[in-house]
Parts: structure tokens; sequence; C-alpha cells
């Protein structure tokens, strides 16, 4: 039986849409990038149950030096290479802890310094496990495979598209948004048709060693490091006054602006709450907040984002020559729900998004995340400037 034969085979036994394209997979070169968790493993797995054994890769990432921060790597990496071993797979672990210092953290201390909410996953997928590994091995295979919640589609004229998962807590299409096209093009999500107990499900089935293995809460793949943390090493501490904004009252020291974000409502640690962040003064470091559940100053309805980064297609191109006005989806943090909205072009990359209802939270740094008005395709994503 020929390969191509085979694949085909296989793969009419399970779901047709999100398995793994066999035209994309005959002759090619495959990378995985395996993690040491549930999800990254089970991507193997679904690369075995088709008797292929690509070559796996644990990316190493950490602080500027050893310390004791990078304790669950250790473990970590004994679990890729428990999973690469059952699968006949080679491991190779491939340092990029200089890479993530000088690209990822540095636009996350620059963006918190200015005031601003960063996203370090996105860019980390960007510039780390699709940027820095495709420098030092990627450029070596023509696919990489990740454990990412997402799926792609290939439209009538040979375009690939990023499309949302059908599971919509750990869809992870936000997470995938400032990729470049070239990436997407490389790009192969073995999971993403799949929910997260189907993910589970298959690794206790397998009897693979993470199949219990909580999910990492940390940053990207620095494992179990908080976020404050991983700010405080770097910034340290900076404290100033909290006021209350209706009444100019002084309720409380923060500890340093860039430990809150815009809409925030736990962890403020003031009597007489709850409070929400509403506003910050980095210049006079001032942290302003209001009394109350979710006050009006919290909310937005319209809002500027600027320098869209589009996946597949311009937006111009997406929605021909009537850009505003067109409708859209939208997510301005990692949720499961999608926010319907229309687009005004204001400049080259640059738009306010009207969304139908007000919204909470709205921060400047944030990544606005666009789909089309089904949310199923992902159209790009955009920085908020308010």
């Amino acid at each position: 039986m020929d390969f191509l034969c085979f694949l085909t085979r296989i793969t009419k036994k399970v779901r047709t849409f999100a398995t793994m394209n066999i035209n994309e997979l005959e002759g090619k070169r495959i990378a995985v990038l395996l993690s040491g968790g549930v999800d990254s493993s089970v991507v193997v797995y679904e690369f075995a149950r088709l008797g292929l054994h690509p070559d796996c890769f644990y990316i190493k990432i950490g602080p500027e030096e050893e310390e004791e921060w990078d304790c669950s790597s250790e473990e970590d990496l004994e679990m890729a290479t428990a999973v690469a071993h059952k699968y006949g797979c080679r491991l190779e672990v491939i340092d990029c802890h200089r890479e993530y210092w000088d690209q990822v953290t540095r636009y996350t201390m620059d963006k918190v310094r200015a005031g601003l909410t960063p996203n370090p996953d996105v860019m980390c997928n960007r510039l780390i496990k699709f940027g820095a590994f495709e420098e030092k091995r990627g450029h070596d295979y023509d696919l990489f495979a990740t454990g990412h919640y997402a799926q792609t589609e290939i439209d009538d004229e040979g375009r690939k598209w990023l499309v949302t998962s059908p599971d919509p807590v750990k869809d992870q299409t936000d997470f995938l948004a400032q990729i470049y096209d070239w990436q997407l093009r490389k790009a192969l999500f073995p999971i993403g048709h799949y929910v997260k107990d189907e993910v589970r499900q298959i690794a206790e089935r397998e009897h693979l060693v993470n199949a219990k293995r909580k999910d990492s809460q940390g940053i990207c793949f620095l494992g179990k490091i908080n976020y404050n943390d991983y700010i405080r090493r770097y910034l340290g501490e900076n404290p100033g006054d909290v006021i209350e904004l209706e009444t100019g009252r002084r309720i409380g020291e923060h500890k340093g602006l860039w430990f809150h974000t815009i809409g925030q409502r736990k962890g403020m640690g003031f009597g007489g709450g709850p409070w929400f962040v509403v506003k910050k003064d980095v210049e006079r470091n001032i942290l302003y907040v209001s009394h109350g559940y979710d006050p009006e100053t919290a909310y937005k309805q319209d809002f500027p984002i600027h320098d869209f980064h589009a996946l597949t297609r311009p937006l111009d191109e997406v929605f021909g020559a009537q850009t505003t006005g067109a409708a859209i989806t939208f997510k301005i943090r990692h949720t499961p729900g999608y926010l319907a909205a229309t687009l005004e072009q204001t400049g080259a990359g640059s738009y306010i998004v009207h969304a139908k209802e007000r919204i909470h939270g709205v921060a400047p740094g944030q990544f606005c995340v666009v789909y089309d008005e089904h949310h199923h395709r992902c159209l790009g994503s955009g920085e908020i400037t308010i």
C-alpha cells in the first residue's frame, strides 16, 4: 500500500475538517514543538497513529539567568523526552532563552513601563515558537506542528486561513493573531479539531505520562512563573497613590502601575471593595479606581486600534472597498465569547471598532483580535490605542 493510500484510509475514520491534510503531509519534513504538556504530547500521538515519526523539539526559554524560576523546566523536559521515546521520535533541545529576553521580555517591559497592557503570549508565538525556532532549526522543515487549539483551512484560491477551534474555552486563535503569513503557511494544529476533554481522554487511553498533568497557568511556556513576579524581576516596584476617581480620595498605595490592568477587579488588596481599575496616570504614578460593581467609567463601546496585522489577506481585500461598516466579531482578552462590532477605517492599518454593546476593561496596549462575523476565520489583530 502506498503512503497516500495508507493516510487516506486512516483519516477517513476521523473528522474530516481539521484532521491533518494528507496533501500537506506527504513527503514533507515535519517538526513538532513538544513542550511536555498533554496537548503537544497528543500531537505526537496523532502523527504516530498515521505511521509518522516526526522530529520533536523542546524549546528552552526562561529568565536572563538560571535561577529557581526554572524549576519546572526539568520536569517539562522529562515529560517531553518520555513522549518522544514512546513514539520513536528524535528529540532535540533548542535554547531560546536569550531570544526570549531580547525580544518578548523587552517588548513586555517597554509596554508596561509606558502604562500599557501587553500580551507576551501573543508575541512569544510570533517571535519564539514560529520565529527564533525557524532561524535555529525550523528552516530545515516544511511544517511546524504545535498543540494549539486552532485550525486552518485552504480556500478555493489556495490561501491558508487561521480558523477557530470547536472548544470555545481553549481556542487559542487569539494568541496566534500576530504570526506572519509565512509562519501560518508552515503551521499545523493536529489537535485543533478536538475539545480539551477529548485530548485528555486520548492521553489517558494511550497511557501518556502527562495525561493527568495540569495545564500551565504561567506566561507562554515559562511554566509556573507568575506574571507579577515576572514583571517585578525586571522592573522592581514603584509605589504610588491609589485614588478614588469620583471623589479624589486617597484609599491606599500601589506597588507599581505595571502590576495593574484597566478593568482589574481582583487582587487589589484594599478595604471597602470591590474596587475596579479605571485609569492610570503614568506621569504622576497614580492609579485611579472606582468603587462599586462595574462602574460606568470602566465601559467603552468605541475604541481605536492601530498597526493592524492581517493574517492571510488585508482587510480591504476581505471586505472589498467598503471596510468601513464591515461586520466583524472580536476579542480583547482570552475569553470564550466573541463580541459583535463594525469597523471604521481611519487610515492605513488604523480603525475604530464600534462594538454593538459596551465592553468592560478596554485597555491601551491590548490586542483587539478580529474575526469574521461568524467568528470562524481569524483575520488578524491590532493594538488598542486609547
